[in-house]
């Protein structure tokens, strides 16, 4: 099964965990991102992604080559921001047909909200149910072995390289 990893990754976390990811798939990844970008630091930071996400914004992306024929599965990563998927995520979704695609997804969070981020994901796809889940607390900030072990089981259930 050709799998794709879309993300979006603001301080590395995301990217950390779908190098991750893709190592042990197989997949090819695709990094998004926003035409302007969010601020990364302070007060601002929060603000503005948490008051972008709630809003449900749908930010105009950097240009990104993309042909959905290509792949049978596609793999979202973000960050969690109050409890929603990032913005530039719900662009990509909006953009793009993805029926009959086998869909995953992981969130990296600081605190919680992710298992809210994956019910908004699977609205905005018209989909009930994600192939996988997996989140995980501060994966490039904090390495811990439970993330590992967490990453290793989410990539079995999707049936590792070896569901290629």
């Amino acid at each position: 099964m050709k799998t794709l990893i879309v993300y979006y990754s603001m301080e590395g976390n995301t990217e950390y965990a779908t190098e991750r990811i893709a190592a042990e798939l197989g997949a090819d990844t695709l990094r998004i991102a926003p035409v302007k970008a969010y601020p990364s630091s302070g007060f601002r930071k929060f603000l503005w992604g948490g008051k972008s996400a709630v809003m449900a914004e749908k930010p105009k992306l950097l240009p990104y080559e993309f042909n959905a024929d290509a792949y049978d599965r596609i793999i979202f990563g973000f960050p969690v921001w109050a409890g929603n998927i990032t913005p530039p995520i719900r662009t990509f979704v909006i953009e793009n047909n993805l029926r009959g695609k086998h869909i995953a997804a992981f969130a990296c969070q600081s605190g919680s909200g992710g298992e809210k981020a994956f019910r908004v994901l699977k609205a905005a796809l018209g989909i009930e149910k994600l192939d996988a889940e997996l989140i995980l607390v501060d994966p490039k900030a904090k390495p811990d072995k439970e993330n590992e072990r967490k990453i290793k089981a989410f990539c079995e259930r999707l049936g590792g390289a070896a569901g290629q």
